[in-house]
């Protein structure tokens, strides 16, 4: 049974960040505004803006753009498994065994994968999983009895930690099948994914939409009357946005402390983890990279909240994007182009 999709006309322009934009002038009487909500993929919510002569045609629309993300949002899911199909989970249940046939989707991810691992010199690193499940677990187990919350094992951090490196992925892209070659290494694809997924759909979908999935933002081009305007969140909460930023054909991705964490004896843990270190990271509260490709900015996000700022500047500069930086402190720091795009 399909998700139901729940859509509205809007009498107030409503940003999926909440803050107000202009009124909509330029629209016209042909045109409304519409907005639309779904849950479940990606584990999180997905909304959609956007501008159509009537309900029913944007219903249509959203609807599209629901399915085409599902089958991704499956294809991607390394914890569930689907009738007929092979996905990440498939791949991770069959380490050390034979090579999966897979999805061509699975195969473009993972090389896009290999090249953002390479980019960020080890920062976004998809194989980390084995590391990165004894993390999810304590997290789950902190969360869910946090009296007894505690913090993975170091010895088995450590250990889990010698069964990673994309030498031990194998990709045939002319039979399309993947195989790790290590009985205990693991695929953990949570930090390009779901931008990387949106990517994909986005391109496909009509002009002029904002999307919003757990907060990855990505336009598929202005709205009738200009830009749309985006906030970012503070990463100490409330209602209030540290800017907001003018986006038409482009992606604005976040990673930040506040997002997934749980608390161990007072101290906050969050779940970005330096490969360097193999715990979290301590650089920035939050990081927000906006450029025109959602799965880039979607990698380029956790690879500048693993690097001083120096460092993060220039890779973000080699990959065209612009970026803007919360110390921990508060403290806010820009490249010169993310600047140009703030509007408040």
């Amino acid at each position: 049974m399909k998700e139901r999709i729940v859509s509205l006309a809007l009498g107030l322009a409503l940003l999926l960040s909440g803050c107000a934009a202009p009124a909509d002038l330029a629209a016209g009487p042909e045109l409304a505004r519409y907005e639309a909500s779904f849950l479940t993929l990606f584990d999180t919510v997905t909304s959609i803006v956007g501008y159509a002569g009537t309900e029913e045609a944007f219903q249509a629309e959203v609807q599209e753009f629901h399915d085409a993300l599902e089958e991704y949002h499956k294809l991607f899911d390394a914890y569930n498994e689907y009738a007929g199909m092979n996905n990440i989970k498939t791949i991770n249940d069959s380490a050390g065994e034979e090579a999966v046939p897979v999805d061509g989707r699975i195969i473009d991810l993972l090389l896009f994968c290999r090249e953002l691992e390479r980019l960020t010199d080890g920062r976004v690193d998809v194989t980390m999983g084995s590391v990165l499940s004894l993390w999810h677990d304590a997290r789950e187990r902190g969360i869910n009895d946090p009296e007894h919350a505690a913090l993975p094992d170091g010895d088995a951090l450590r250990a889990a930690a010698q069964h990673t490196g994309f030498d031990l992925l194998e990709i045939d892209e002319e039979a399309s099948t993947v195989r790790l070659t290590d009985p205990e290494a693991r695929l953990d694809v949570g930090a390009v994914a779901k931008g990387y997924a949106v990517e994909q759909v986005c391109r496909q979908s009509p002009a002029g939409l904002l999307v919003s999935v757990g907060g990855n933002v990505r336009a598929t081009g202005p709205k009738p009357d200009g830009p749309w305007v985006v906030g970012i969140q503070d990463p100490d909460g409330g209602e209030s946005y540290l800017h907001t930023v003018y986006v038409e054909d482009a992606a604005v991705v976040s990673s930040g402390d506040y997002q997934r964490y749980y608390t161990v004896d007072g101290v906050r843990w969050h779940h970005i983890i330096d490969p360097d270190t193999l715990y979290p990271a301590k650089y920035w509260r939050a990081v927000t990279v906006l450029c025109a490709d959602s799965g880039l900015a979607d990698g380029l996000s956790t690879a500048l909240f693993l690097l001083p700022r120096e460092e993060g500047a220039a890779l973000a500069r080699s990959c065209g994007a612009e970026a803007m930086w919360v110390a921990l402190d508060g403290a806010l720091f820009y490249t010169d182009g993310f600047l140009e795009a703030v509007r408040t």
